[in-house]
């Protein structure tokens, strides 16, 4: 885990962390020192956290291990009782949900938060309508709708116009981070977003991960699916028992040793000559594909 002191603002950047944009050297996201409470249940300790920008970040644990209390941290929904949230270098305080989404982070949670009896256009634009006039400008919306799903290559979809109950879970899935990227989000967060999907649909949610990153987003992925962090992360971090016990990338890792620390917060299966990976990010090479790795 690194343990080194909080980076410096970037140089250049704006002053206001809303504003700014992280560099190479500066993660778009960072947790320091976070500890968090419950009464007497201790969720977090201390832990420490880096999610840079244009990077999928894996956050894996055991069940119980605090994967949920940190994406709620990060979110607003809980404030940290100890430690630091900083963005693009700087000292932030996420209060609230609306604290978070003004930063440009967007959770997809696994429930989606869609509405099943909604469109697609309308779900995309809940609560952020557009309007012409005292009416909705639907022109405007369905295009922007369809011009976003194109962007990310959404092409499964048979119109921005059928319901979401008509969609398969990997189609929802899509339109859900279609809606974050809409929203200009700079880190997207995302919670077991292959759960319960079929192989073909989890490639499909995965290609698109994979295209968020290379859009120049910050993606933190949270999944117990090992082939799935193989497949796509560019750096891992374990949480067990509310601690980070391990944060290095992918290429430092091979199934067996993130297995280990999610179950133990230790592994003896290091891998030293594969530690030279650039700005924290394993060789493609490095990643097996989708159907290998853990079971």
């Amino acid at each position: 885990m690194d343990a080194s002191p909080a980076p410096a603002a970037a140089p250049g950047s704006s002053g206001d962390p809303r504003g700014g944009t992280a560099t190479v050297d500066t993660p778009l996201l960072s947790l320091r020192g976070v500890t968090k409470r419950f009464g007497a249940v201790q969720a977090l300790t201390d832990v420490d956290l880096d999610v840079p920008a244009g990077m999928v970040t894996a956050l894996a644990g055991d069940n119980g291990a605090g994967k949920s209390v940190t994406i709620k941290t990060i979110s607003g929904l809980w404030r940290p009782d100890e430690g630091e949230i900083l963005w693009n270098g700087q000292v932030v305080d996420i209060a609230n949900p609306d604290d978070a989404a003004d930063l440009g982070i967007t959770t997809v949670y696994q429930d989606l938060a869609l509405c099943d009896n909604l469109d697609i256009v309308q779900n995309m634009f809940l609560g952020h309508e557009l309007l012409r006039g005292r009416a909705l400008d639907e022109d405007t919306m369905e295009k922007r709708a369809r011009a976003t799903l194109a962007d990310l290559s959404v092409t499964t979809v048979r119109s921005v116009r059928q319901p979401v109950a008509s969609l398969s879970g990997g189609q929802r899935q899509s339109v859900a981070v279609a809606k974050a990227v809409m929203a200009n989000s700079k880190l997207v967060i995302l919670d077991e977003p292959t759960a319960a999907l079929g192989v073909a649909q989890t490639r499909m949610v995965l290609d698109l991960v994979r295209r968020l990153a290379d859009r120049g987003v910050a993606v933190l992925l949270i999944s117990h699916n090992l082939n799935d962090v193989f497949a796509v992360a560019d750096r891992v971090a374990v949480l067990y028992l509310g601690r980070m016990v391990v944060e290095a990338p992918l290429s430092d890792f091979d199934t067996q040793s993130v297995v280990d620390y999610m179950t133990i917060g230790r592994s003896e299966r290091a891998t030293p000559d594969r530690r030279a990976a650039p700005n924290g990010a394993g060789s493609a090479a490095d990643r097996p594909p989708t159907g290998e790795g853990a079971k």
